[in-house]
């Protein structure tokens, strides 16, 4: 626990620096992966970064479990999203380094399903001409390895063979990683060829680490963990009953919890500041700014959650498997995220595992804010009752034992992963979505489905803040951005990120071997990011 509270220590201010300064002030509600990413983009510039966050951490959200690199996940989604996808994955890794597990992910599309492997090939092959024009545009971002490598096709005879070859506990190739697949997969429930692609795990516990050292090495980061903003309201407003009225600055009341436990007669002193642009980046909160900054949008939110478990048997590392199918069914995709020690995270796309028969819930003509069920809003702010966490749980371990019959032997653990997760728009199939900006107020939203697309919310952020005379963007700092030299890297590696993330996992009551990586980036690859 020493590891948070020196760098909470560290950021939190009870005192709002730099009074007289005459560097704009950039506010940010919410300190999730957006909220954190973009603080990071913005006090890299010099702006006065003042990150408020209700949690007594940053980053802890709805689930992640891998990088998405291209999006091969989702079936349902346009190819140039997913050309979209790749690009942010390689860009947020670049920031992140020490956050990712890298292994394979294998996809396996079940005999029951009406799709076949080779309907995913030209996406594949239009992917990896992608991958091969970024390297070409930059060398460092052959993060992913080689790019003829980014999948692999393995038949019905290829695995019979490799099952019987002695599994290695430590796979160093990708014959070695299918091995397990080969022994463990019930091969009669498949459809070949099998697909493995250089989809690497993304580690939430380290992600979490990285942002807070991030920001710790900032001046003009300024973090107040643990802290409910009450009110945003504007200062300089020019007209401000007409609908195309323009903000100047806003001012946000906040309350810090910090310091109040130990006096319980004592309450909570509200206290202020006011600043030249606002970001909402609170997640499925998204719409409670939005109403207090008058502005109407439709949206949903919809309560996700996964499963921590056990497995003893594994006999070794193994891939992150998937099993295609339909979303919200009753046979929808199975989804075992390998992590150290024997843990294993569980997603079943179905509405009595991962997703819930009441849990997508859309705007209102009356609010922009979509309202969670009370028992979903609960769960979020104090914790799984027990005995339906239990219950989800042992269905999520016996969802993947229908692909993985000796998965039967795995236990829960008594912890998920879980959150709101925001919808922009009505389209729930929705998975590249970043920022909308709002000049004439000086307010931006960032709306971010997935976590890799916070680092592109920020440079649109940027740009928007250069045309209104906010920043200049013409320094070196920016320069900084596009060849990823982030000033945090220079003096933490992995072994520090691991000592944060360790403290972490175990505040938020997870095994802290979760907090590891099996595989780090390779450090002649870090040495080019």
């Amino acid at each position: 626990m020493n590891a948070i509270k020196d760098i909470t220590t560290t950021m939190t201010q009870s005192v709002i620096k730099n009074q007289t300064h005459p560097t704009k002030r950039v506010g940010i509600l919410g300190g999730g992966t957006a909220g954190a990413t973009i603080a990071i983009r913005l006090a890299a510039l010099g702006l006065e970064t003042y990150l408020f966050e209700k949690n007594k951490s940053l980053i802890d959200g709805p689930p992640m479990c891998h990088l998405h690199a291209g999006g091969n996940l989702y079936r349902e989604i346009p190819d140039e999203d997913c050309v979209a996808l790749l690009k942010q994955c390689i860009d947020i890794l670049r920031l992140y380094p020490y956050t990712i597990d890298v292994r394979p992910t294998v996809f396996a599309v079940p005999t029951r399903d009406g799709g076949l492997p080779e309907d995913l090939l030209p996406r594949l092959d239009i992917l990896t001409d992608a991958y091969r024009e970024l390297i070409a545009q930059d060398s460092s971002n052959k993060v992913l390895g080689e790019p003829e490598d980014y999948y692999q096709l393995y038949s019905h005879e290829q695995l019979i063979e490799l099952s019987e070859r002695e599994q290695v506990a430590v796979p160093t190739t990708v014959d070695e990683w299918m091995i397990p697949v080969a022994k463990y997969l019930d091969l009669n429930k498949v459809k070949f060829p099998l697909i493995v692609v250089q989809e690497y795990g993304w580690n939430i516990f380290r992600l979490a680490a990285s942002a807070q050292l991030a920001l710790a090495d900032y001046d003009h980061a300024h973090v107040f963990t643990d802290t409910q903003v009450q009110q945003v309201m504007p200062v300089d407003c020019e007209n401000c009953s007409n609908a195309d009225h323009h903000v100047t600055k806003w001012r946000i009341d906040y309350q810090q919890a910090a310091g109040y436990e130990s006096n319980l007669e004592s309450k909570p002193q509200t206290e202020s500041i006011e600043v030249d642009y606002l970001i909402n980046a609170c997640g499925f909160r998204t719409g409670v700014i939005d109403d207090m900054v008058g502005v109407k949008v439709t949206r949903m939110v919809e309560f996700k959650s996964s499963y921590i478990t056990h497995w003893d048997n594994a006999g070794g590392q193994i891939p992150e498997i998937i099993v295609y199918g339909n979303r919200g069914t009753p046979e929808g995709m199975a989804q075992l995220t390998p992590y150290p020690g024997g843990y294993f995270q569980i997603h079943g796309m179905s509405k009595f595992i991962t997703l819930f028969d009441d849990g997508l819930v859309a705007s209102s003509k009356d609010s922009a804010q979509p309202k969670l069920p009370p028992q979903y809003v609960h769960y979020i702010e104090d914790g799984w009752d027990k005995a339906p966490l239990q219950a989800r749980s042992q269905q999520s371990i016996d969802y993947v034992a229908e692909f993985v019959p000796t998965f039967h032997s795995a236990r829960t653990v008594g912890n998920a992963l879980y959150g709101g997760q925001q919808i922009p728009g009505q389209d729930d199939t929705l998975r590249v979505a970043d920022v909308s900006l709002y000049s004439n107020i000086r307010y931006a939203r960032a709306e971010n489905v997935k976590a890799s697309s916070t680092l592109i919310a920020a440079d649109q952020i940027v740009d928007e803040l250069a045309k209104l005379g906010l920043v200049n963007p013409d320094t070196p700092a920016n320069r900084n951005r596009d060849a990823h030299e982030w000033s945090y890297l220079t003096h933490n590696d992995s072994m520090t990120i691991d000592r944060v993330a360790r403290s972490l996992a175990e505040e938020r009551g997870f095994p802290i071997a979760m907090a590891g990586v099996n595989h780090s980036i390779p450090k002649k690859d870090l040495d080019t990011v």
